[in-house]
């Protein structure tokens, strides 16, 4: 049996990490390795205890999670940042997101939304509800600047080409290997080789730029 997901917890307020606590701790494959009220406890907790995954809270006293995730992204890039927020449009996940995090979730989601966005951000799924996509390219995409040089999606192959745009329409590594009929572990090892040709340090990254290269109406559904 593979070993559970171990996930830190970061929130100022008490309850909130003590209602996910409970509906993570009910799972089997998931185990909650630690809580921290504030990003620099979250930070030093993240370097003690190894999670896959943080919960992050967004607006925190003494280091918020902005800041606290571009910290991670440093000090342990093997871990996933899951940033919790109020409202789905709240800029402050953005700048979560532009720090390295990989997707955010509303506090008020519901529990398999929870669930499902921990295994899919643990797989090294980028988590974006559809209904914001837009808006975080258009609050992110300017900040972005490509790569200088030629468009290097041109060195990808024609599957990894098809696994890009699907990223850029924004699929999971599920989605895409029920799409183009191949394995989810076929699926992450292309998704990994085209991060590393396009220069992206992350799946989120990666779509950023396929909407700043013009690739996305190539793309759409």
């Amino acid at each position: 049996m593979s070993s559970p997901i171990r996930i830190l917890l970061v929130d100022d307020q008490e309850l909130i990490r003590v209602g996910f606590r409970l509906v993570l701790e009910a799972e089997t494959d998931i185990e909650v390795v630690g809580e921290a009220a504030d990003g620099r406890e979250g930070v030093e907790a993240a370097v003690r205890l190894a999670p896959d995954v943080v919960l992050m809270d967004v607006r925190m006293p003494h280091m918020d999670g902005i800041e606290a995730t571009a910290r991670l992204r440093d000090l342990r890039p093997e871990t996933r940042v899951l940033v919790l927020t109020t409202f789905d449009l709240d800029e402050y996940a953005f700048g979560a997101l532009e720090a390295g995090a990989s997707g955010f979730l509303l506090k008020d989601a519901q529990r398999a939304e929870l669930l499902a966005a921990v295994r899919a951000v643990h797989r090294g799924d980028a988590v974006l509800a559809p209904r914001v996509t837009r808006r975080v390219i258009e609050q992110l995409a300017p900040r972005v600047t490509p790569p200088a040089g030629p468009d290097p999606s041109a060195s990808l192959t024609e599957r990894e080409r098809d696994v890009y745009l699907a990223m850029a329409r924004g699929r999971t590594n599920v989605e895409i290997a029920e799409e183009l009929f191949l394995g989810e572990s076929t699926v992450k090892t292309h998704v990994g080789r085209v991060l590393a040709k396009l220069g992206a340090r992350d799946r989120i990254h990666a779509v950023i730029l396929a909407h700043r290269w013009g690739h996305v109406e190539q793309s759409a559904d």
